[in-house]
């Protein structure tokens, strides 16, 4: 299938293209081009003087449209996909909440099956699973009755029952989280820093043992802290010092301003992810809704553009989409081809899909954004394919 996206400014890593012209074949970029491009016989939408822009790819995130990832059915996690896919994300990685052994298999299970019939929704690319291996003084939302330590019996046997594990998340202080995360790191999962109260020298270890990635810098991990009257540095100075990758939620509630445009300054682009973080709510009317499984999880209130615990002590996840992330990020003060990259190359590089996606360039899946200036979305393609469109009709040039 040949096509092209026309009239727009087409958005690359370190720059843009006004009047570009983006040209897709069998699902890959095939041309991009800094004009109108005549291509003989090609039908093409026009993008309406819009941005042209690599596709959004979400590394954590728990569900949206009324759906959490923890209902474990096929319908929730296409549902989540679908809703996902119309503000923007091409591609997402599902996340689960701490939870019994048998909850997180059966998530995996039907993250297998839901992958198989997801047509129009963001690709599932592969499972976060977020704890169970966590310090219960950094829980957040996380329901204590299943924070625990890493077991080896325990996380060998999820292992060995699913190979879509993608990334895995823990407290890397707790008794036998080193051995866990050079075991990930000897499967090729990524193994990432969570709710967690380390100092920097338990970092530095298991920054040595495998661990790569801070999930969403600033919530629920340590700060600088006071031992025996002793100062230490904590997970977000650690991240800071060390040569890791760090993940925002970037919705302009879970991290004010100035702290958005502080990593940014530290992290930079190359370093800095964006994530929704999103729960079942997003998507949704403000109120009532739960975090997890609708058998277990928490209730939760939403107001203020954020999720909380019912006594408001604490926020219980995003409901954001991605699109009001690039939002926020511009409104920092950050150049938009940054932001861009923050959403797309950057996790790309991360998840190890750089050489077939994040950007627009030739060869690479054409997962494309058509957004308008108030970063409203108007079309999503997924290798090629309109998910999401309100351009006008395709026609022959």
């Amino acid at each position: 299938m040949l096509f092209k996206i026309t009239n727009g400014t087409i958005i690359l890593p370190t720059r843009c293209l006004a009047n570009g012209t983006v040209l897709v074949r069998d699902g890959r970029i095939a041309g991009v081009f800094d004009s109108r491009e005549e291509v003989p016989d090609c039908p093409s939408y026009d993008a309406g003087s819009r941005y042209i822009s690599p596709g959004f790819i979400d590394l954590h995130v728990h569900g949206g449209g009324g759906a959490d990832f923890m209902d474990a059915t096929e319908e929730a996690f296409v549902t989540a996909a679908e809703l996902h896919a119309r503000y923007g994300t091409t591609a997402l990685v599902p996340t689960t909440l701490t939870a019994e052994k048998e909850d997180l298999l059966r998530t995996l299970d039907a993250f297998e099956a839901a992958r198989r019939r997801n047509t129009r929704g963001s690709q599932l690319l592969g499972m976060h699973l977020e704890g169970p291996y966590f310090a219960v003084s950094q829980r957040g939302a996380q329901d204590p009755k299943y924070i625990r330590n890493p077991d080896p019996a325990e996380y060998e046997e999820i292992l060995a029952y699913s190979s879509s594990i993608l990334r895995w998340s823990a407290a890397p202080e707790l008794p036998g989280a080193l051995a866990f995360g050079r075991r990930l790191r000897e499967k090729n999962i990524l193994a990432a820093i969570a709710h967690t109260d380390a100092i920097y020298e338990e970092v530095e270890k298991a920054y040595e043992a495998g661990y790569s990635l801070a999930t969403h810098l600033y919530s629920a991990m340590s700060g600088v802290t006071r031992r025996n009257a002793f100062r230490y540095a904590g997970v977000i100075e650690s991240a800071y010092l060390l040569d890791m990758d760090v993940e925002i939620i970037a919705d302009g509630v879970h991290l004010p301003h100035p702290l958005l445009q502080l990593v940014y300054k530290i992290k930079g682009a190359d370093r800095t992810a964006l994530i929704t973080d999103a729960m079942r709510a997003a998507g949704l009317p403000e109120g009532d809704s739960i975090l997890g499984s609708l058998k277990n999880g928490l209730p939760v209130l939403v107001e203020d553009g954020v999720a909380k615990l019912p006594d408001r002590t604490a926020f219980a996840g995003s409901v954001a989409t991605f699109n009001r992330l690039i939002r926020t990020m511009v409104q920092v003060g950050i150049p938009l081809p940054e932001v861009i990259r923050m959403a797309s190359l950057t996790p790309a590089r991360i998840l190890g899909l750089d050489r077939s996606k994040g950007s627009l360039a030739i060869g690479k899946d054409a997962d494309i954004v058509v957004f308008d200036r108030q970063f409203d979305v108007h079309a999503t393609f997924i290798s090629g394919r309109a998910v999401y469109s309100s351009l006008s009709e395709i026609h022959t040039s």
